[in-house]
């Protein structure tokens, strides 16, 4: 894709053009480790600088794609493309994993992404590892990664002993890829006259598979991650207290717990009905707190609410029905209500939205004002109001939902 020229700008052994040629040998050098006649192409593109020629990089994947169809007959669902994560970190990385993401999806094509300068922040207590795909290696696979390694000369060893030519990848960063496994994160391929895709309809049973056996998959009361997400969330929300709150995807509750607390009336719903269990026990204490198992959009609780809180749900339904979630949403909150959207930012696997494009969704279908947003790399957070009457009128106006259960 690019020769890696700009990664010792201060040699004074190696040009920049020297440096590019010599990773072109050492990538075909590793090349011939992993595969018996490797079929590559170089694009010869500025390293550093891919974000500024996507739409090369999107041609090219194109006409890659393109020609392996071509030459192989095979239907969209069976073809997967490989790329860096699309969140690594590196700006090229990052390029090159949203480009295949876009391309995947627009073309029904399976997606495994890779980590690479991610292991220098991963954080295995993230929720978005239960859902990562870990592929074993055996000795003879593990000797070829190794020797594919190794051939990266330029990066893996000093280019001399001189000021500027310091060791890219140090012995600490180069343990992450000596394990004797390989971690993806898996985007499912879609099947003939579908998205391929997971969808509200199949949450249940994922979800209730997920919680059988323990009753905190996520490690929602355990992680830190968790805890400051929470308390980030709360702190958003505009009003101290709110009439009648609704949250979507309560999960077991943990959030639940807080929001109600600010609320006359509060809903949790969920699709899981085992998670409902432990977020009904975790909320028993608190009478105007209620759970109802519902899967959304579909199925919606009757009322009008003056909070709705859509925190790590929004990627498990198809594109459709996240629309249908939001009109949903416009129609059941009060004119000045506080819509809450909170959103895990990496790939989820075997669904197909991610928290950036929920997110980009309720921005472009709802066109509300926003009250607040919050982004990092790992999640984003924002507040929504929806148009119309103030604070005061607003709770006046609530209509508390029945008591149904």
């Amino acid at each position: 894709m690019h020769g890696g020229e700009a990664s010792h700008p201060d040699s004074p052994t190696t040009t920049p053009e020297q440096l590019a040629a010599v990773r072109l040998q050492e990538f075909s050098g590793a090349l011939t480790h992993l595969l018996p006649d490797p079929d590559w192409r170089f694009l010869a593109l500025p390293d550093g600088q891919l974000a500024a020629h996507r739409p090369a990089v999107m041609s090219a994947l194109q006409q890659a794609i393109a020609d392996v169809t071509a030459g192989s007959g095979l239907p969209a669902e069976q073809i997967t493309l490989v790329a860096p994560y699309r969140h690594d970190g590196h700006t090229d990385h990052d390029t090159l994993g949203s480009a295949a993401a876009e391309a995947a999806g627009a073309g029904g094509h399976g997606l495994l992404e890779y980590p690479i300068w991610y292991w220098l922040r991963a954080d295995t207590a993230d929720p978005a590892w239960q859902s990562w795909l870990r592929l074993p290696l055996d000795p003879a696979e593990q000797q070829a990664k190794a020797a594919a390694m190794a051939s990266h000369t330029s990066q893996v060893r000093a280019l001399s002993g001189r000021p500027g030519d310091e060791v890219l990848l140090p012995p600490s960063f180069l343990e992450h890829f000596e394990r004797p496994f390989e971690t993806f994160a898996w985007q499912r391929p879609a099947a003939s006259g579908g998205s391929g895709a997971y969808a509200a309809a199949d949450a249940e049973g994922v979800f209730d598979a997920v919680h059988t056996g323990t009753d905190d998959p996520w490690h929602y009361t355990t992680s830190w991650y968790e805890h400051r997400k929470r308390s980030l969330t709360l702190a958003a929300l505009p009003g101290r207290n709110y009439t009648a709150g609704l949250e979507i995807g309560c999960s077991i509750g943990t959030l639940s717990v807080e929001l109600a607390q600010r609320c006359t009336s509060f809903l949790a719903v969920d699709a899981s009905s085992a998670a409902l269990a432990h977020a009904a026990r975790r909320l028993e204490h608190l009478p105007a707190a209620r759970t109802r198992h519902l899967t959304v959009p579909q199925d919606w609780p009757d009322g009008r609410f003056d909070l709705i809180v859509v925190s790590e749900v929004g990627y498990y339904l198809a594109p459709d029905e996240l629309a249908e979630l939001f009109e949903r949403v416009e129609a059941a909150l009060l004119p000045g209500g506080t819509l809450a959207l909170c959103h895990w930012r990496h790939p989820v696997s075997g669904w197909e939205l991610d928290g950036d494009s929920v997110h980009a969704a309720a921005r472009r279908q709802l066109r509300w004002a926003d009250a607040g947003l919050y982004r990092e790399r790992d999640f984003i957070l924002e507040i929504l109001i929806a148009p119309g009457a103030g604070p005061d009128q607003r709770q006046a106006a609530a209509v508390v939902p029945g008591t149904d259960s």
